[in-house]
Order: structure tokens, then C-alpha cells, then sequence
């Protein structure tokens, strides 16, 4: 048993893990991220704030109960990098790692306590295909684990596959999400909590074409749920 560290250890010079965030090898302790970057990461603790920079995004375009995000994402800064590594060079463990970290935040907060189900923004089957997997349902997989809440893949959906968003203007992101989303399971959902999640917040674009339509089932409410929230 006492050589198994060592050929951890020799396992790691020749595939050596790496931080998601700045890079540098990880300690046989560490997982996803340094100690240094998991300390110093720009958290934005929302969730403890009511009327919080994320929730006025949507004032006056959705009725939102709680918003939140685990970070601050900043151009060019750690957290893209983090980002990118989830959604573009395989990082599935980055997304269940930062929901783990954000569910035991929102555990201590009754509005999140609330929450009887985790729909992430869903991918078009296409992409999904190409991808292998949806970013934000590997955040939603971590929060459902660590909140012990329900996670629903299946009852909503989108129907149509569309351009990147990135750069593209407020108006345009809208244009371009606001009918390719679908419920089709409403009886599941109805008078249920939702937390709705995604990967990155910008404009909240997408998200709020998301929760238009899940508000029009009867008696439902939604909650949201990222890894970032982008500012300037």
C-alpha cells in the first residue's frame, strides 16, 4: 500500500494535472483547482444579498426570485480560463466541482432551501452531439449532488440550435433564444421551485427566455443559478 503514493506521484510527471483556473500542477490533494486560486477566485456572494447586481439584470424583464453566481468573470482573467476549460477542452469535473461549491453556499440560505427542482439551460441535441456534453448540466449535477435536490434534464428542452451568442448585442442574444426553448413535461413542473442554471451570465438573455417560458407553467417559480456572472 505505501507504494501506491509513489506511482501517484510518477503517474502525475508524465500526465501532470493541471489547475483549470491558472494552470500551474495541482498537489495530490487538490482537485480542479489550486488552493490558491480556490481562495482567490472573485466570489460574488449574492446569494446573500437581496437585490443583488445579478437580480436587477432582470427587473422589468422576468419575475425572478433569487438570482446568484459562484463568480465574478472578468476578460481575460482565471475564471474564463476555468470557463474554457469546462466548455470547450472537456473539464466536465469543473462544472460538478463549482456546483458542489456554490450548493453548500446556497445550502445556509432559506430562499435557495426552497428549491424542489435544477433545470440547467439545455443544449440542442446537435450540439450536445459535438460537444459530448452540456456545460451547465455538469453545474447543475454538483448543485443537485450537494443540495440534495432533484435534477430534471428531460422536461425542458431546446428545439433549435443557434449561433454562438458572444458577440452579439443585448437585443440581438434575445432574438436570437427567444423561441427555441419548450416544456414538455409541464405536469412535472407545475407549482414547483425551480433553479435554473447556467454556465455564464452576460446579458441574461438566454435565461430569461428560458424562465418566460417555464413561468408560463401554472404555479411555478424560478430561482437562478451560475458559475459567472460577466462584468466589464
Amino acid at each position: 500500500m505505501k507504494t501506491i503514493p509513489f506511482l501517484s506521484d510518477f503517474i502525475s510527471l508524465l500526465y501532470p494535472r493541471l489547475c483549470y483556473a491558472c494552470g500551474n500542477s495541482l498537489f495530490r490533494h487538490e482537485a480542479v483547482l489550486c488552493m490558491h486560486c480556490h481562495a482567490e477566485l472573485p466570489r460574488t456572494h449574492f446569494h446573500q444579498y437581496p437585490n443583488n447586481p445579478l437580480e436587477k439584470v432582470f427587473w422589468g424583464r422576468v419575475s425572478i426570485r433569487h438570482a446568484t453566481a459562484l463568480y465574478f468573470f472578468i476578460k481575460g482573467g482565471k475564471v474564463q480560463h476555468l470557463i474554457h476549460q469546462l466548455k470547450y477542452k472537456g473539464g466536465k469535473e469543473a462544472g460538478i466541482y463549482t456546483g458542489k461549491l456554490l450548493g453548500r453556499e446556497l445550502l445556509a440560505v432559506p430562499g435557495y432551501r426552497e428549491i424542489t427542482r435544477i433545470i440547467p439551460v439545455p443544449l440542442h441535441p446537435r450540439k450536445m452531439k459535438k460537444r459530448g456534453y452540456n456545460q451547465s448540466e455538469q453545474f447543475a449535477l454538483g448543485l443537485a449532488e450537494e443540495m440534495k435536490i432533484e435534477l430534471d434534464t428531460t422536461s425542458f428542452i431546446r428545439t433549435v440550435a443557434t449561433d454562438t451568442q458572444t458577440k452579439k448585442s443585448r437585443f440581438a442574444r434575445f432574438e436570437n433564444v427567444k423561441e427555441i426553448f419548450k416544456v414538455v413535461h409541464p405536469d412535472r413542473l407545475e407549482n414547483g421551485n425551480i433553479l435554473l442554471v447556467d454556465d455564464v451570465v452576460t446579458t441574461g438573455s438566454t435565461l430569461e427566455s428560458c424562465a418566460t417560458i417555464l413561468l408560463q407553467v401554472p404555479g411555478t417559480q424560478v430561482s437562478i443559478a451560475a458559475i459567472a456572472y460577466a462584468i466589464d
